[in-house]
C-alpha cells in the first residue's frame, strides 16, 4: 500500500476543487490518500473582506509529516507566474527533512490555477518542481497519454507538467474548473499513484 498526499493551498477555492479531483484518481489505484492544507498566513480579517474561500474542511498540514508519505502532490494558484507564497512558507521550512534525506526518492507532482490563458501555468508548475528536485523527489507531471490536454475545442488548463485550470472567464467574472480540467487532475492523481505503488512494491521486494 502506498501512501500519497495531496497537499494544497486555495484562496477562493479553485485549486480545492482540483485537489479533490486528484484525489479521486488516487483512490482509483487503490492507494491510500490524505488531502491537507497549508496554513493561511492572511489575516482572517483580510481574508474575510478579499472573499476568500475560509470554510475549507482539509486539515493543516505539518511539515514533519511529509516524510510519512510515499508521493506528494502539490496544488497551489499562480502568483506572477510562481507558487503562491503560503505554499512556499510552508516548503522553506522543509530544510530539517532535506538535511536527513527524508524526501529523497519520494513521487513529487504539482497542480495549479491561473487567472488567464497565459498567467503562468507552466512557469508555475516548473518553478515548484525546481524546490521539489533539491528535496530529491521522482518528479511526476501529466503525461501526453491524457489525450485531452491536446482539446482545441474549448479553452483548457492542463500541460506536460501538471493539471491546471482557468480561474477567470476574460471578464473578471469566476470561472471554475471545467469537466476537461478535472479529468487531467483525476488522471494525474492516478498516474502518481501508479508509480508510487511500484516503486513501493519494489522497494518492499528488494528488502524481502
Amino acid at each position: 500500500m502506498a501512501k500519497v498526499l495531496i497537499l494544497y493551498y486555495s484562496s477562493y477555492g479553485h485549486i480545492e476543487t482540483m485537489a479533490a479531483a486528484v484525489a479521486e484518481g488516487v483512490r482509483q489505484t487503490g492507494a491510500s490518500v490524505d488531502v491537507k492544507r497549508v496554513p493561511e498566513l492572511v489575516p482572517d480579517t483580510v481574508a474575510r473582506k478579499s472573499d476568500y474561500k475560509t470554510d475549507q474542511q482539509a486539515p493543516v498540514a505539518t511539515v514533519a509529516e511529509l516524510a510519512d508519505y510515499d508521493a506528494i502532490i502539490l496544488g497551489t494558484p499562480t502568483r506572477f507566474g510562481n507558487m503562491a507564497s503560503q505554499m512556499k512558507n510552508f516548503l522553506d521550512q522543509t530544510g530539517g527533512l532535506w538535511f536527513e534525506d527524508k524526501l529523497v526518492g519520494k513521487v513529487g507532482s504539482v497542480f495549479t490555477s491561473t487567472g488567464s490563458q497565459h498567467g503562468g501555468q507552466e512557469t508555475t508548475i516548473k518553478s515548484t518542481q525546481t524546490v521539489l528536485f533539491h528535496l530529491g523527489m521522482i518528479i511526476v507531471g501529466l503525461p501526453y497519454s491524457f489525450k485531452r490536454q491536446m482539446r482545441m475545442d474549448q479553452i483548457t488548463g492542463c500541460s506536460p507538467y501538471g493539471a491546471s485550470t482557468l480561474a477567470d472567464d476574460g471578464n473578471g467574472g469566476d470561472r471554475q474548473p471545467s469537466e476537461n480540467e478535472l479529468a487531467g487532475a483525476r488522471f494525474q492523481g492516478r498516474h502518481v499513484a501508479e508509480i508510487a505503488l511500484a516503486l513501493a512494491t519494489g522497494r518492499q521486494a528488494k528488502a524481502a
